[in-house]
């Protein structure tokens, strides 16, 4: 990271479809807005990547690519720290349940990686249940060095 990226702050919000266009253009805007953000290459590709993780969980776990249910995409960078909230209108589900990826009998698995690539690439990861149903993630990367 930059010491002290200087520019103006930024967010965008918008409705998604659940589909995986909608993957691709989350994954888009979220690294183009990290890049004028002064976002360095590598945590360009971590950033793409847990946006990616986080979009393909809300439109297939979530939404269940429901024509019906959209996903909000929120991203703001304001200098000190890139934050990227995603929500889908799912079910939800229960956190505690999320298998260890790295337990013995999951490591063969071809999926269940996702969350703990999201975590290991960004500085902080939260979920959360929504009241109106659903799930929401919030990903930071921290623009400012600690």
């Amino acid at each position: 990271m930059q010491e002290n990226a200087n520019r103006a702050p930024e967010t965008v919000e918008v409705l998604l479809d659940s589909t995986l266009e909608s993957v691709d253009s989350a994954e888009e805007l979220a690294v183009g807005m990290a890049e004028r953000a002064g976002v360095d290459e590598d945590d360009l590709m971590k950033i793409g990547m847990a946006v990616r993780e986080s979009m393909v969980n809300a439109v297939v776990h979530g939404n269940r690519y429901s024509a019906h249910k959209k996903v909000r995409f929120s991203v703001a960078a304001n200098g000190e720290r890139f934050t990227v909230q995603i929500a889908d209108a799912g079910e939800g589900f229960d956190f505690a349940s999320i298998p260890d990826p790295l337990a013995p009998e999951n490591l063969l698995r071809t999926s269940g990686r996702g969350i703990f690539l999201i975590r290991s690439f960004m500085d902080d990861f939260q979920m959360r249940h929504l009241e109106s149903g659903g799930t929401e993630v919030t990903l930071v990367k921290n623009l400012v060095s600690k």
